[in-house]
């Protein structure tokens, strides 16, 4: 890439304003103003990660503002590019370690001016816009799901302002799968551009013309800046609205010993910590200006102007250089936000992702979290054995307890058909028995009382084998009761059959003898003794012999 010579006398000066809005409850947009770098950046993930994901983009790009190498523009393109994947790196690396900002992400626009060139890049929806010569030209192209579906003809950018899925976004830096690659461009810079960058909370609700007519109306970048965040909120815009406004100006003298000089402008979530910025930059850096009332006219804002300035309109907060905060006995080195400031042999102070000693210092903070990633998992696993092996032995200890606890019982059962005791419970766990057999006895089973054979089926328990030694013996006393009381009842069953047996035999013998005196005497005997007993008709025979002789 050609420089010129003539390039060097172009300037930059710039301004941002930036607003929560009316909905969102804290700023997740930041913004950078200097001499020769320019970004904004619009942050995503919730409460918590948005901000933190665009003050770390702000934070990797911010060396651009000094480190010109010499108007080198493709060095500075490259650079440029290395840094918004190293702010790409550094805001994944940070939602590994947080899992509270797991998902957060930023888009990030920035314009460099290096040796009468201006350097873009881009990523995410955030936008650039270029007013020259009258003109304005959008210089970005939305990595967004809706710009997608204008490039390929399915709906119309007036569409587009309106559909449910405008806040999807398909490229951006941060802990998504998706490719964090910027877009750059190189253009040539001509005297009297103005540039604006903004979020798509100004975007989003402000037509291209209403952009183009205000950056023509206002001279003033502060000014400017104010009414174009003001028309966005009152246009509806439910979003963080931020803008950015730079103009490349003519410097007469060159060599001059008053060239143009402003303190660099943050603003957004990033002003909420200014030293890291200063400790990179190595200057003052003061937080940019708020958003004025909207409501008041400018003959009021020209009133308070020649008034005191308003209690609502606190000073810029400035926040000096690494030397000056050591003088001042201030914290030299706060939190940077992942990417390592380190101060060179000389006193300057960098975070340039392309300067050795950054790279090496970037290289050592990963080696110590492999470690530490690399111990806390050695440390999770043996906490993870440590507590199977006291799960295993506090199991093993109540299985101990158990069985212990049933080794002090006793009982009664069935033991291959006889009454045995045993120590232990009637019961096994996972096919280990919990009891063995310590007495068998020669009661068998089968001749106790069927109410005694359910029970030993079931195991009748005792607190102790003395108890369990008694019932044995209380067992054989029934048994022998049982079997006594069986034969009784038998040797009754058999006396009764015995005298049954004599009766029929003295019915049959006298009826046989009545029978053979004569027919007729044995109808009047039968007759006269159908009431009497068989063992009086036996032995009245004589009589009846009689009878049967007084008969003939």
């Amino acid at each position: 890439m050609p420089n010129s010579v003539a390039s060097q006398t172009l300037f930059l000066y710039s301004t941002t304003v930036s607003d929560v809005g009316t909905v969102r409850s804290n700023n997740q947009d930041s913004a950078f103003a200097g001499e020769h770098l320019i970004a904004i950046c619009d942050g995503m993930g919730g409460h918590a990660g948005g901000d933190t994901a665009s003050t770390i983009a702000i934070r990797s790009l911010a060396h651009i503002e000094h480190d010109d190498v010499n108007g080198d523009v493709s060095t500075v393109a490259r650079m440029m590019e290395t840094s918004v994947m190293a702010a790409h790196d550094a805001i994944v690396g940070k939602a590994k370690r947080e899992r509270k900002l797991a998902g957060m992400g930023t888009t990030m626009t920035a314009v460099a001016l290096v040796a009468g060139y201006w350097v873009l890049a881009h990523i995410g929806d955030s936008r650039a816009y270029l007013l020259r010569d009258g003109r304005l030209t959008r210089m970005t192209q939305d990595h967004s799901y809706v710009q997608h579906l204008i490039d390929t003809g399915r709906i119309s950018p007036a569409e587009a302002r309106n559909h449910p899925q405008r806040n999807v976004v398909m490229r951006v830096l941060g802990d998504f799968d998706i490719d964090p690659h910027p877009d750059i461009a190189i253009r040539a810079a001509h005297p009297t551009d103005r540039w604006m960058l903004c979020s798509d909370g100004l975007c989003g609700v402000l037509e291209d013309s209403t952009i183009e007519q205000t950056l023509t109306a206002y001279s003033d970048q502060e000014e400017c800046a104010q009414q174009l965040v003001s028309m966005a909120l009152k246009a509806g815009s439910t979003d963080n609205v931020t803008a950015v406004i730079a103009d490349a100006t003519l410097a007469l003298d060159a060599d001059a010993f008053d060239l143009p000089h402003q303190t660099p402008l943050v603003a957004g979530a990033a002003s909420a910590s200014l030293e890291p910025i200063a400790d990179i930059l190595n200057e003052p850096v003061a937080t940019a200006p708020m958003l004025r009332d909207a409501n008041a006219s400018p003959a009021q804002r020209a009133a308070a102007l020649i008034q005191s300035q308003p209690a609502s309109q606190p000073s810029p907060r400035v926040a000096q250089p690494p030397a000056v905060r050591e003088e001042n006995g201030e914290r030299a080195n706060p939190d940077t936000g992942e990417i390592p400031v380190i101060q060179k042999r000389d006193g300057h102070v960098t975070d340039d992702p392309n300067d050795p000693d950054v790279a090496k210092a970037i290289h050592h903070e990963r080696q110590t979290q492999r470690k530490e990633t690399r111990k806390r998992g050695r440390r999770n696993r043996l906490i993870a054995i440590l507590i199977v092996i006291a799960a295993l032995a506090l199991a093993t200890g109540g299985a101990f307890g158990a069985y212990r606890w049933s080794q002090t019982k006793y009982f009664i059962g069935n033991a291959d058909g006889v009454v045995a005791v045993y120590q232990g419970v009637n019961t096994n766990v996972f096919g280990l028995a919990l009891s063995h057999e310590v007495k068998r006895t020669n009661i068998d089973i089968d001749s106790l009382p069927q109410a005694w054979r359910d029970q030993l089926q079931d195991g009748i328990t005792f607190n102790s084998y003395d108890e369990a030694i008694q019932h044995v013996q209380v067992i054989r006393q029934e048994k022998s009761n049982f079997n006594d009381n069986s034969n009784t009842s038998k040797s009754s069953g058999d006396a009764g059959n015995g005298t049954s047996d004599s009766s029929d035999s003295s019915d049959s013998s006298g009826s046989n003898g009545t029978d053979g005196d004569s027919s007729a005497g044995s109808s009047q005997t039968d007759g006269g003794t159908a009431d009497g007993t068989a063992g009086d008709t036996g032995t009245d025979a004589s009589s009846t012999g009689t009878d049967g002789g007084d008969a003939q």
